[in-house]
C-alpha cells in the first residue's frame, strides 16, 4: 500500500470499522460483522496506536508499506514499548490494537489487493502474557537481575536455551539478538580493552533494526561456532525459551524474570568492569548504554537499581 502513515491507517480502518455493529454479530464467525470494531472512540484509539507503530517502522526499519509487516516487527515494537515500563492497561491496549491490525490487514489483502495473505501477530499475546507474569509495568518496578544467573542457566533443560542464555548474560543482547544467529554473524575475536580479555564477536540485529557487535567469552563463542559448523543456523523458539527459563528459575529459587533478567545482570557487571578501568560513573553509564543498544542512558539506569 502506498501513501502516508495516516492514509494507510485510514484505509485499514475502513476494512474493520462498522458503526453500530451488534456485539452478538461481532463475535459470530458466520456473520459479516465478525471481529469488526463498532465504536468510533475505540477505532480512533486503535488508529492512534497503528500510526505510532507505522512511524516506528518507518524510523527504525525503513518500512513504508504496512502490508509488509510481519511477526518480527510486532515483537520488536512490543519489546520497545515494554522496555519503557508502560502501564498494564496501556500495554493491553497496544496488544488489542495490533490484534485488530492483523484482522484489518487480512481484510485489506482480500478485499482490495485480491490476495489471501496470512498475517499472524500472535506473538503479541505471548509478550503481553510475559509482561503480565513478570510485572513489567511502572507500578511494579523492581530489580530484575538474577541472584545466581549461572545456576539458572545450569538448570535449563534445553542445550540451545543454555547457549542462548549464556550469550545474553555475557553480552547483554536482547532475545531477538540470540533467537536466530547465522554463521556469517560470527566475526572472530578481539581484545576487550576494558577487561583485557580476548572475546568472541557476534553481529546481532535487535529491536528497531538496531545492529551492532556484542562480545562473549571465548568458550561461549567456540560453542556457538561448533554448533554452526554442523547446522545452517542457530534458532530457538521464543515461547519455549521463556517457559524453560521460568521453570529453571523456580528450581533455582529465583524470581522468574525471563531472559530480560540476564540483561540486568550484564548491565550491573559491565558497569563494575568499566569502573575498575577507571571510567567515571557518567562515562560508565554511557558506554554500557551503547553496548546495550539503548537510545538514552536514562534507560540503562533502570538496570542498576
Amino acid at each position: 500500500m502506498r501513501g502516508s502513515v495516516y492514509y494507510q491507517s485510514s484505509q485499514l480502518a475502513k476494512q474493520i470499522f462498522e458503526s453500530g455493529a451488534k456485539k452478538e454479530n461481532r463475535i459470530n464467525p458466520n456473520h459479516e460483522h465478525y471481529q469488526k470494531v463498532a465504536s468510533y472512540k475505540t477505532m480512533e484509539s486503535y488508529r492512534s496506536i497503528w500510526n505510532n507503530f507505522f512511524n516506528y517502522l518507518l524510523e527504525h526499519w525503513k518500512i513504508k508499506d504496512c502490508e509488509k509487516i510481519n511477526s518480527e516487527h510486532i515483537a520488536a515494537y512490543m519489546d520497545y514499548k515494554i522496555e519503557y515500563y508502560p502501564s498494564k492497561q496501556y500495554l493491553e491496549k497496544i496488544s488489542a490494537a495490533l490484534g485488530k491490525l492483523e484482522i484489518a490487514l487480512k481484510l485489506f489483502s482480500k478485499n482490495i489487493s485480491k490476495l489471501e495473505k496470512d498475517y499472524n501477530f500472535s506473538i503479541r499475546q505471548t509478550l503481553l502474557d510475559e509482561a503480565r507474569d513478570l510485572k513489567y509495568v511502572v507500578n511494579n518496578y523492581h530489580n530484575r537481575a538474577y541472584t545466581n544467573p549461572e545456576l539458572l542457566i545450569l538448570h535449563l533443560q534445553n542445550s540451545l536455551h543454555k547457549l542462548a542464555a549464556k550469550i545474553q548474560l555475557e553480552s547483554g543482547a536482547r532475545i531477538e539478538g540470540v533467537a536466530l544467529i547465522k554463521p556469517e554473524q560470527l566475526l572472530g575475536t578481539k581484545l576487550d580493552s576494558i577487561t583485557n580479555m580476548t572475546k568472541g564477536i557476534i553481529f546481532t540485529k535487535e529491536k528497531g533494526g538496531k545492529v551492532g557487535e556484542v562480545l562473549v567469552s571465548i568458550e561461549t563463542y567456540n560453542e556457538l561456532q561448533n554448533y554452526l559448523s554442523n547446522y545452517l543456523k542457530f534458532k530457538i523458539n521464543r515461547q519455549a525459551y521463556y517457559e524453560d527459563i521460568k521453570q529453571s528459575a523456580l528450581i533455582s529459587n529465583e524470581n522468574p524474570e525471563a531472559s530480560h533478567g540476564l540483561r540486568w545482570n550484564f548491565a550491573k557487571r559491565r558497569m563494575f568492569e568499566y569502573a575498575k578501568a577507571n571510567y567515571s560513573y557518567d562515562d560508565c553509564l554511557q558506554q554500557v548504554s551503547y553496548e546495550m543498544k539503548h537510545n538514552r542512558a536514562s534507560i540503562t539506569k533502570h538496570y542498576l537499581v
